[in-house]
């Protein structure tokens, strides 16, 4: 499947968010069959989170980013709920409590990185601190533009110490995130969603742009790529995310662990026990 290397942004390359298609559907498929590919894809995403749990030898980092309305929480319910669980967390980052200003900006993310046998799904992530600190001006720039060289020598610690990491940039244009807003006005269910800040952000929108070309562009690397995911459609974003999820969690070649207890000693008892109770 093309999918993981058509979105792949390759180290050292410079990103251009506005030369990319958000409404791209790749292959031009329909969305019926897509939405069908998605529920054969989930299963195997369980099946293999399973395995990485069972295994308990390695994790999964999974960092969503997007402008407001750019579908992290669809992703999680329609790709990320397949798996169990027991073995998943999902961790949004809000502003920072007194406690995580008063400690480095990576302090509050450290901590919540997965367990080994664990996956880890950021709903926002370390990157705020190269995107909204930037955009309102924070912290000085000299400060911000250290954080690229931190966060990929951060990441490259994680790799190193069996996190393997993928981050999705969901890629919507201003055009659809005003529909949603729409919607979200519609709908009452989703008035809890709405902020002011969402229509204040939007005035920021080309300096957002800005600040995710060269955060994607600077921290794409092998041990932690970046994927820009046409988020226009929500069927094709849960298609493409499934597939990229599935590739890397295959790519581990992971295997179930051995037996801990003698498996003919536990046969021998079971026997016996049914024997008992017939």
């Amino acid at each position: 499947m093309k999918y993981p290397d058509m979105f792949r942004v390759k180290p050292g390359s410079e990103v251009k968010l506005s030369q990319m298609d958000t409404s791209s559907t790749a292959d031009d498929r329909d969305k019926v069959g897509a939405q069908e590919e998605v529920m054969s894809l989930r299963g195997r995403l369980a099946e293999l989170q399973e395995l990485m749990y069972a295994e308990c030898r390695r994790s999964l980092l999974i960092v969503l980013q997007a402008m407001d309305a750019g579908g992290k929480d669809g992703t999680v319910n329609h790709v990320i709920s397949s798996m169990n669980p027991q073995g998943v967390t999902v961790q949004p980052f809000k502003v920072p409590s007194a406690e995580e200003m008063a400690h480095d900006y990576l302090w509050r993310v450290h901590k919540v990185t997965p367990a080994k046998g664990r996956v880890v799904v950021f709903n926002r992530s370390h990157y705020e601190d190269v995107l909204v600190v930037r955009v309102h001006g924070l912290v000085p720039r000299g400060v911000w533009s250290k954080r690229y060289d931190e966060i990929n020598a951060f990441e490259k610690h994680l790799s190193d110490n069996g996190t393997h990491i993928v981050k999705f940039f969901l890629h919507v244009d201003k055009k659809e995130q005003l529909r949603r807003f729409k919607d979200r006005l519609e709908d009452s269910t989703k008035h809890w969603k709405i902020a002011e800040s969402d229509y204040t952000e939007r005035e920021l929108w080309d300096e957002y742009q800005k600040a995710y070309e060269d955060a994607i562009s600077r921290c794409s690397t092998e041990y932690a790529p970046w994927y820009v995911i046409p988020a226009n459609h929500k069927w094709f974003r849960n298609l493409a995310i499934s597939h990229v999820l599935v590739r890397t969690l295959e790519s581990l070649a992971m295997q179930f662990p051995p037996p801990s207890v003698d498996i003919q000693e536990i046969r021998r008892l079971y026997q016996a026990a049914a024997q008992e109770s017939a």
